[in-house]
C-alpha cells in the first residue's frame, strides 16, 4: 500500500517555504528511519534558495497509516526570519496532508466512442491511405485521445487508450489535489491553534 504526501507552504511568505524545506527533510528522515520507502514525485522550489513551495512524495511500507497520522495536519515552526532580520513575526506554518494515489483506469465499453480515420501528415510515398488512425472519446468526461503514427490500427488503438488513461488520471489527480489543497488553506487559520508538531529555532528542534 502506498500513500502520496503533499507538503506545502500554502500562500505563506518565504519563511514558510524555509520551514517547509526543513519539515520535508525531517519528515523523510523520520520515514526512512522507520524503514518506509520515500520517493519524491514532484518538488516546487520557493522564491529563495533553501525554500520549498510544495512537494509531492510517495510513501510505502509497514504501518504507514499510523506514521502518516502522526504528521498530517499543520506543522508550526517558531523561529526568527532568516530573510528579514528584526522581523517581529516568529510563527510560521506548513501543511501536510495525504493524497490517495490514482488507481489504474479501466474503461467500460459503453463509455467509449472509437472512430477510425485516415492518418494526416505530409504527402509522399509513406502516407498511410487506409483508415488506421484511431480517435477515442471518453463520453462521460469528453476527453479525446488520438493515435495515428503506427500503420497498424490495433497498435494505434492501444496507444490511444493509453493516452486517454493518462489524460483522465492527470485530470483526476489535479482535481483531487486542488480540492485538498484548498481545504487545507481554508482551515489554516483554525488549525494554527492546534498544530500536530512544533519545531523551534534554526536547528528545528521538535517540542515534545
Amino acid at each position: 500500500m502506498s500513500i502520496w504526501i503533499q507538503i506545502t507552504a500554502g500562500k505563506g511568505p518565504a519563511e514558510c517555504g524555509y520551514a517547509a524545506h526543513h519539515v520535508m527533510r525531517r519528515f523523510t528522515g523520520d520515514a526512512r528511519a522507520r524503514r518506509l520507502k520515500v520517493i519524491p514525485l514532484e518538488t516546487i522550489d520557493g522564491p529563495r534558495p533553501g525554500t520549498l513551495k510544495s512537494a509531492l512524495l510517495s510513501l510505502d511500507g509497514p504501518d504507514i497509516e499510523g506514521f502518516v497520522a502522526s504528521w498530517a495536519g499543520t506543522i508550526q515552526w517558531i523561529g526568527q526570519s532568516p530573510f528579514r532580520p528584526g522581523h517581529k513575526r516568529k510563527n510560521w506554518f506548513v501543511g501536510i496532508y495525504a493524497v490517495t494515489p490514482p488507481e489504474e483506469t479501466d474503461f467500460r465499453d459503453q463509455d467509449l466512442r472509437i472512430d477510425t480515420m485516415r492518418a494526416s501528415g505530409p504527402g509522399g510515398q509513406h502516407v498511410n491511405t487506409s483508415n488506421t488512425a484511431i480517435r477515442i472519446t471518453h463520453l462521460p468526461s469528453r476527453l479525446v485521445a488520438v493515435a495515428q503514427e503506427e500503420r497498424s490500427q490495433h497498435l494505434n488503438k492501444k496507444l490511444a487508450l493509453a493516452r486517454l488513461k493518462e489524460l483522465l488520471q492527470v485530470r483526476n489527480d489535479k482535481a483531487s489535489m486542488v480540492a485538498q489543497h484548498a481545504q487545507w488553506e481554508s482551515h489554516t487559520a483554525l488549525e494554527r491553534g492546534n498544530p500536530v508538531r512544533v519545531f523551534h529555532g534554526p536547528g528545528f528542534k521538535e517540542k515534545r
